[in-house]
């Protein structure tokens, strides 16, 4: 539903209430509660049966495309590479609405906060940024402030901008980007705040405009949305049900890139292992679309984020075919707890993750390992955590994303009693990572001396003297050459290993991939 908010009074409002605002606090508490609906976390985890209906018709309204006209847009994203991914449509869709971008806050005329609700730091974030546009509104009361993306999916979120931050224009979720025309000239012409987010999960928009960042490496999201439900985890209130893309739309999408010179795409997934399992008319999943990306003409392909419980013996079989399809495997697991595992509702053990893990390095022998963990979930103990520890030795990890356990409201881990005390996390925390440190150290030693090809991303963010990029496992190399080697392959002996990077010098030029 879209809802219009008098940005003043912040009271929900019809035809005869706009000329007779409520004034007091008790009649707006009143009003609220009876006729503005927040997002629905508990109608968001309703999964009907539904049909997703796919669009192909998708397009800027001509009465909008010049609205933007002589203006400019800036978008602040937080998140994971999904938001990327939504950021780059909303770019998109703005300049076919004849807004150009920025990347200072001081000339746009237009910013949108794409917002990341996986971690609290993350919201927290969120929130400062909110905050220090508020004397930027002040001085520029038309600039356009809106808020989208996961955060914008929690009711708990919602209403707190209501209540606090009357600068903001504009609300919008997950579900409804495609609509972002018409919440823009909603927002721009009726000089109120505009909420419009859908509790359920919408169809598949093909054909969105997208402004990609670089020509390099181009995202390719191949389905939305979760149905896993981890105690612990927001995303599948936040972005719906699962959701795959047509095949042949995908394909297309790939061969549109190698066309246009990118050489790295990565495929991407809430839970992207799980693609193809709604595709009720064919039996097609993420093996049969690697499959058949794999021939197609583009250096390198990967995909994220994957589940242990979708990883299924075809996807290894056709990922152990190595050509294209880099030897980087990111595997989430949590927690080497059985225990934990199970109060988190992972659905899989230790035992079959490790079974899993090894299965795969057998089939790719030199595929780099990276994962999640999280410590300090409610009940953990200090043998659970250490169960953790062993885990993460025998894996021998080459790196993981490790945090500190951060409750989400409206999911059932947040219910539990959070009975770890945080200087406990934080030193649990603090020796995950010291033995991480110590196996990607390791790790990264044992490439001294080789010659790694490396796609050239751009310079280092220390020195634009010195060129930076990632080889077919992940890892980061630093090495000197020329500007024009940005975007190729070059292959570069590492002479130097860092804990969570490499130094390395260029092979001669004959070598260097054209």
């Amino acid at each position: 539903m879209t809802v219009y908010l008098n940005k003043g009074a912040m009271h929900p409002m019809n035809e005869e209430q706009k000329k007779n605002q409520l004034s007091t606090e008790k009649d707006y508490s009143q009003y609220f509660q009876t006729t503005y609906r927040p997002p629905d976390l508990k109608q968001a985890k309703k999964r009907g049966k539904e049909n997703v209906e796919i669009h192909y018709d998708f397009d800027v309204p001509e009465s909008m495309k010049g609205i933007g006209a002589g203006k400019k847009f800036l978008i602040r994203t937080y998140g994971c590479q999904m938001n990327e991914h939504d950021s780059e449509n909303m770019a998109g869709i703005l300049m076919n609405m004849g807004f150009q971008s920025t990347a200072s806050v001081d000339n746009a005329d237009v910013i949108l906060i794409n917002t990341c609700a996986i971690r609290e730091n993350a919201e927290n974030k969120v929130f400062g940024e909110i905050g220090h546009l508020k004397a930027l509104k002040r001085e520029n009361p038309g600039l356009i402030i809106g808020v989208c993306g996961c955060m914008s999916q929690e009711e708990s979120v919602v209403n707190r901008i209501l209540e606090k931050h009357q600068q903001i224009d504009l609300i919008f979720g997950t579900h409804n980007i495609h609509r972002l025309p018409q919440l823009i000239k909603q927002a721009v012409m009726s000089k109120e705040m505009v909420i419009e987010v859908w509790s359920k999960e919408g169809d598949i928009i093909e054909n969105m405009p997208r402004a990609r960042k670089g020509k390099i490496q181009g995202w390719v999201n191949i389905m939305y949305g979760c149905d896993k439900f981890c105690t612990y985890c927001i995303v599948p209130y936040t972005r719906g049900k699962e959701r795959s893309r047509r095949p042949e739309d995908i394909i297309e999408e790939v061969r549109h890139l190698a066309r246009n010179g990118y050489k790295e795409i990565t495929l991407l997934g809430q839970n992207v292992n799980a693609y193809g399992k709604d595709l009720a008319d064919i039996d097609y999943g993420l093996g049969e679309l690697m499959d058949e990306i794999r021939k197609i003409d583009i250096p390198r392909v990967r995909f994220t984020t994957s589940h242990p419980r979708d990883f299924d013996d075809h996807l290894i079989e056709v990922l152990a075919k190595g050509e294209n399809l880099v030897e980087h495997i990111h595997l989430p697991v949590q927690s080497g707890s059985n225990a934990i595992l199970k109060l988190m509702a992972r659905k899989y053990t230790r035992e079959s993750y490790i079974e899993l893990a090894h299965k795969i390095k057998t089939a790719i022998p030199h595929a780099s390992f990276t994962t999640d963990i999280i410590v300090g979930f409610p009940n953990e103990t200090e043998e659970q955590f250490e169960e953790t520890l062993t885990l993460v030795k025998e894996m021998e990890f080459d790196s993981a994303f490790t945090y500190i356990y951060s409750p989400r409201d409206g999911t059932p881990a947040a219910n539990m009693q959070d009975n770890v005390p945080h200087d406990v996390k934080r030193k649990r925390l603090a020796r995950l990572n010291e033995l991480v440190n110590s196996l990607s150290a390791a790790k990264n030693k044992a490439c001294e001396g080789e010659v790694l090809e490396v796609l050239v991303e751009g310079e280092s963010r220390k020195n634009p003297d010195v060129l930076s990029g990632r080889t077919r496992t992940n890892r980061l190399v630093n090495f000197k050459g020329p500007k024009e080697w940005i975007g190729r392959l070059v292959d570069v002996q590492i002479t130097e290993a860092k804990t969570w990077s490499l130094n390395g010098e260029a092979a001669a030029l004959a070598e260097v991939n054209k």
